[in-house]
């Protein structure tokens, strides 16, 4: 007979009921199985029989035991089948599995008991008899498969290699199953000594027979005591300060570690507990997991055409990870620099192999090339993530911080204003609140711009402004790790200088979330937690590199570069705040400006980015941005010094001496060859 039923069949399908074993040795061992079952409840019925009639069976009723014998046999193994009691990997049997054999054991004999009823005619049955062969078939079926689970165990555990002696941090759900996944292994890495647990009632007690033997603070002493190589953390909850304690303890009593997944990864299925990892410089920050709303984020994505500009850079490349699991009807990704874009392509192409994905390869500041674009797609959603966002490479090339990062983004806006788009999402920065460089202050003009077309625009412009985001490209710490990498020293620039910080996901799923939250002209500020001291973020790197700081690897103070502050800051003054439906999300009320009025600025300063009028971009972007504070690198290369400021009288076509040139050109041509980096 057929494994697989035809379509409309109404006959007996045996794979409607489970029947089919696995095939191969699969099937051979499934049927060998039944077979011991099928002798278990032949011996449970006999004994159910012999214990009722004190082991002696009277003549008369021989036949009903015979008759009974039959029927069990018939019937009880057709109902486990049923059940696909034979599916189960009984080598990990359960608290689930046992359940499932008292159902299976449970109806099989109320099921034996009605037939055998029904053929000997209703005539009374021993009671006794059903109670006690039920007991006696639960009681050997539940013993075989623990016993078979036992043996696997203890064989599997006596041939295991095992590796490095290892503490377990946290002796409870987690570190018991991490220990399991390591004793399933043929070849483990660890040898696990004990577990670790700063709970008093577990000290002392054994967990899957490894004991716990210590709190956390006894963590230097049973390393010298046991001779421990490497302590796993086995609490995916922990974070931040905790997680920074245990640490600590483990660099002091000079030991590697490791921690396990996080609840998040191990809920999305991305990775199982037992992949352990090294401990990371985010979960040393303790931010919280993002929660969405991935429903109206779906209602906002799903089926909608959407571009990413600076889909190749660090936050650009995430969003359109984060896009595309909403399934999008097409996704175009859009960016200047030719081979990440190829890798983002590859990438995206590997994970969603059914989504229509299309490289724009374009400058955004290419006018007729973003409205060949955004007019051949017809596109629903616009993340406008393009920018130069290097502090001190802007500050030597202001007048490509303009041209890209203004002119860009007016480009980008105006196209999707005249193509429709529904939604258009500014990545911002919150160094373009009270700006002191260059990239600070186009950051705010763009924002500016985008605010001011809103009010005439159907389209829902909005703008995101977050801070630094860990690992980006050409972030503080990818720099610090390389420096570490290559015996420090570790640079930072001042003691007290402090940022705010997030991981990547982590903004690309806000931005996202504050998207479809947009109505038109809000700039959406994102809860960045607390800020970060910089020198203690080298020396959290530095530990976890396994080294100690300023022993191994020396903490140098550079001082602050031209444009850079103490600390950044998150809203203007005059921007109110105000709550959303997402708790990290918050609204800043927008300042409005006129767009008419705008535009004449922007023509202004555009023209003297054009002109490498440098003394004229100060000027221009002081009067649209009239909080920002230029560098004194910025000041000595304009005209006039810090009195420009204070000049209206300047001629609009003043142009920046041979000197601010030559310092302009002198910065392009040295950076000409590298891509535009990307928010």
């Amino acid at each position: 007979m057929s494994a697989h039923c035809p379509p409309g069949s109404k006959g007996f399908c045996p794979e409607s009921i489970q029947f089919r074993l696995l095939s191969g040795n699969k099937y051979v061992k499934g049927m060998l199985v039944l077979m011991v079952d099928v002798a278990m409840i032949a011996i449970a019925f006999s004994m159910a029989f012999l214990l009722r009639f004190d082991f002696h069976i009277p003549v008369n009723e021989r036949e009903l035991f015979l008759k009974g014998l039959c029927i069990v046999l018939i019937t009880k193994p057709a109902v486990f089948l049923c059940l696909g009691f034979y599916r189960n990997i009984w080598r990990y049997a359960s608290i689930q599995d046992a359940v499932k054999i008292i159902k299976a054991v449970s109806l099989s004999s109320v099921i034996a008991a009605f037939v055998i009823a029904f053929y000997n005619h209703f005539a009374p049955f021993p009671r006794s008899i059903i109670v006690l062969d039920w007991f006696l078939l639960l009681t050997l079926v539940s013993a075989s498969r623990l016993a078979w689970r036992l043996w696997r165990d203890t064989s599997q555990t006596s041939k295991q290699v095992k590796g490095r002696r290892a503490l377990i941090v946290g002796a409870g759900k987690a570190g018991s199953l991490l220990l399991q996944e390591f004793r399933r292994m043929q070849v483990c890495a660890y040898d696990i000594i004990g577990f670790v647990d700063d709970d008093q009632q577990k000290q002392g007690m054994y967990l899957n027979d490894v004991p716990v033997i210590g709190t956390q603070e006894d963590i230097q002493a049973l390393v010298k005591k046991f001779g421990i190589e490497e302590i796993i953390i086995a609490i995916p909850s922990v974070r931040g300060m905790a997680l920074r304690t245990i640490v600590e303890r483990c660099s002091k009593a000079g030991v590697c570690f490791k921690t396990v997944p996080s609840i998040g990864e191990i809920i999305d299925g991305n990775i199982s507990i037992s992949q352990i990892k090294d401990v990371e410089i985010d979960d040393l920050l303790g931010r919280p997991p993002v929660v969405l709303d991935e429903r109206s984020i779906g209602n906002y994505l799903t089926n909608m055409t959407v571009l990413v500009s600076g889909a190749a850079g660090s936050i650009g490349s995430e969003i359109c990870r984060q896009v595309a699991r909403f399934m999008p009807e097409r996704l175009i990704i859009l960016d200047h620099a030719e081979t990440p874009l190829f890798y983002i392509e590859r990438e995206l192409r590997a994970k969603h192999p059914g989504m229509r994905i299309i490289p724009a390869l374009c400058d955004i500041r290419n006018k007729e090339k973003i409205e060949m674009v955004f007019a051949e797609f017809n596109l629903d959603v616009v993340f406008h993530a393009a920018a130069y966002k290097h502090v001190s490479i802007m500050e030597d090339n202001p007048m490509e911080a303009v041209s890209n990062n203004i002119g860009g983004t007016r480009i980008m806006a105006d196209a999707a204003n005249r193509f429709g788009v529904r939604d258009f999402v500014m990545i911002s920065t919150d160094k373009a609140v009270n700006p002191t460089n260059v990239m600070g202050a186009s950051k705010r003009v763009a924002e500016i711009y985008v605010q001011a077309l809103s009010r005439r625009s159907a389209t829902n412009f909005s703008t995101v402004r977050f801070g630094n985001v860990l690992g980006s490209n050409g972030s503080v710490i990818p720099l610090f790790m390389e420096q570490i990498r290559k015996g420090g020293p570790v640079t930072v620039t001042d003691p007290a200088v402090v940022r705010y910080f997030m991981t990547i996901p982590e903004a690309a799923q806000l931005v996202l979330q504050a998207g479809c939250l947009g109505k038109g002209g809000e700039i959406f500020v994102l809860d960045m937690g607390e800020p970060v001291r910089i020198i203690n973020l080298a020396e959290e790197l530095i530990k976890l590199s396994g080294l100690i700081p300023y022993e191994d690897i020396d903490v140098v103070f550079t001082g602050l570069r031209p444009g850079e502050k103490l600390f950044e800051e998150l809203l203007i003054a005059g921007e109110g705040i105000m709550p959303t439906i997402h708790e990290k999300i918050r609204i800043a009320a927008a300042v409005a400006k006129n767009l008419d009025v705008v535009n004449t600025e922007l023509n202004h300063l555009l023209q003297r980015a054009k002109e490498a009028d440098i003394a004229g971009i100060v000027k221009c972007l002081h009067r649209m941005v009239t909080d920002f504070t230029p560098s004194q690198q910025l000041i000595k290369s304009s005209v006039s010094g810090v009195q420009l400021l204070r000049t209206e009288s300047l001629p609009e076509n003043n142009m920046a001496p041979s000197s601010a040139k030559i310092i302009y050109f002198h910065a392009r041509n040295a950076t000409q060859d590298s891509t535009a980096a990307n928010l």
